[in-house]
């Protein structure tokens, strides 16, 4: 297996790879060997969806289900009147 050295890498360069790494949980030589990998073709990028939206819900409930988010919900459509009284 061959050892190869990367020269030039920037302050910038070198801070955004660290984080990349330890945001990964992976070790930089980890992270650097996975990157180029994909760069090269040689392995292919392993998709992972990260959701931080609602998205990955849409279409999964049933009649059931929608039946109990409404019935959850029904109390926020009651106004208390007593609130309203001037």
């Amino acid at each position: 297996m061959a050892t190869m050295t990367l020269r030039g890498i920037d302050d910038s360069l070198a801070q955004t790879l660290k984080e990349l790494a330890r945001n990964q949980g992976v070790s930089l030589n980890t992270l650097a060997l996975r990157l180029i990998r994909e760069a090269t073709g040689n392995d292919k990028r392993k998709r992972t969806a990260v959701h931080h939206d609602l998205d990955c819900l849409a279409g999964t409930w049933n009649e059931e289900d929608e039946a109990a988010f409404r019935h959850a919900v029904e109390p926020f459509d009651m106004i208390d009147t007593e609130i309203w009284k001037q």
